[in-house]
């Protein structure tokens, strides 16, 4: 298998990750999200074409989904700070609780039925994105503050959700944070940082779960595929910076709703056909 990959596959390989990484990279930045609503999808395809164990190319997707947003996220991150729209204190408070979730999440992983959860989560995205159609910009700044309570429950909830996914969990928090008063800005920014720890834990368990298992899958560690990897985050740190420095240009009244636009137009035309393809090659219960 490892000999047909490194001649014309590999080739198509390579050219397919370097092109699916520059709007990766330009989202992750512009919306603070980790990009792997669009990677997961497209690295399904890919690794399926290219012959992998069905029973784990999801998985696969989703672990080098994250791997990739780690260095992503901090280009971003690191572009956003320098704008004053990371909060600080709330990564702290509200991160460590997205962070317990995502371990359990991916703990909860082995029993999921993978169509069910794209299905489940293309419906999350369409009602965001309205919400974020329509959600109007606050004109004045206010006070914000957030309980110990909820930020356990919107925490947990969403690191829970985004372990199984491989994504940095903003299609969720920028909603969340924008509820609770923040400038859209602020919150693409302070999103991007929490989905940065998403990423590290997200990453590591599914290395781990990989490598329990002892997975034969070419070119890669636990569920994590290398050469993509490597592919990918020259490309996506770049443009992630690209984008972070654009979404400052923008009126904040108009982010919300590219936001939403983002997320009902292109995403779930992709997700649908990913749906399309879990379909044909379905997985239940890839991990037990």
């Amino acid at each position: 298998m490892i000999n047909t990959i490194l001649s014309n596959d590999y080739s198509y390989f390579i050219l397919i990750m370097a092109l699916t990484a520059i709007p990766v990279g330009f989202v992750a930045g512009l919306f603070g999200i980790g990009g792997g609503l669009i990677t997961v999808p497209f690295l399904f395809y890919i690794f399926g074409s290219l012959d992998f164990d069905q029973s784990y190319i999801m998985h696969l997707a989703v672990g080098t989904s994250f791997a990739i947003i780690v260095p992503t996220s901090i280009a971003s991150v690191l572009t956003h700070h320098k704008f004053n729209a990371v909060d600080v204190d709330i990564v702290k408070s509200y991160g460590i609780h997205v962070i317990i979730g995502v371990i359990f999440g991916a703990i909860f992983a082995a029993s999921l039925n993978t169509k069910s959860l794209i299905l489940f989560f293309t419906t999350v995205i369409y009602l965001l994105g309205i919400y974020l159609l329509f959600i109007k910009e606050k004109e004045t700044q206010i006070n914000i503050k957030i309980s110990f309570l909820t930020k356990m429950i919107f925490g947990f909830a969403v690191g829970f959700i985004s372990a199984p996914m491989g994504i940095g969990g903003a299609i969720m928090n920028v909603p969340i944070l924008k509820f609770f008063g923040y400038s859209i800005n602020r919150a693409i920014g302070s999103a991007a940082a929490i989905g940065f720890f998403i990423a590290i834990f997200g990453a590591v368990g599914f290395l781990i779960l990989g490598s329990l298992l002892k997975t034969n899958l070419p070119l890669s560690i636990g569920f994590i595929n290398i050469p993509a990897f490597l592919i990918f985050i020259p490309i996506t740190t770049i443009m992630a910076k690209v984008g972070a420095s654009t979404v400052h240009k923008i009126e904040k009244k108009k982010i919300s709703k590219l936001f939403g636009i983002f997320f009902n137009f292109l995403l779930n035309p992709i997700l649908n056909n990913g749906s399309c393809s879990l379909t044909d090659n379905p997985i239940s219960n890839p991990l037990l």
